[in-house]
């Protein structure tokens, strides 16, 4: 059974033993975190779509840590100016293993 949620502004495929890292969410290791914002359900005969969600359905995941990104290097420069910058970024987010699925 696959599932399509949103969390963070993003959405994602899942289904049950998958791993994914989503935007930070609160709680520790080891904590269960549901996900009631459900775009699409499919058992592979039979797809449910909301609009936009659907009621009464969710997702649970267990939390396995919080962590950062690899680091992303932006470089600004101007050409025949001498001028550059560098700047890095690491994102923050929460690895989830999900456990049930609708």
């Amino acid at each position: 059974m696959h599932a399509v949620v949103a969390t963070g502004g993003k959405q994602y495929r899942v289904k049950e033993g998958d791993v994914i890292k989503v935007e930070t969410l609160a709680g520790e290791a080891g904590d269960t975190i549901v996900l009631e914002q459900v775009l699409m359900l499919s058992d592979g005969e039979k797809v449910e779509i909301g609009t936009p969600l659907l009621d009464g359905k969710s997702v649970e995941a267990e939390v396995l840590g919080q962590g950062r990104h690899k680091k992303v290097k932006i470089i600004k420069f101007r050409r025949r100016k001498h001028h550059m910058k560098q700047m890095g970024h690491r994102q923050n987010y929460t690895a989830l293993r999900i456990t049930k699925v609708g």
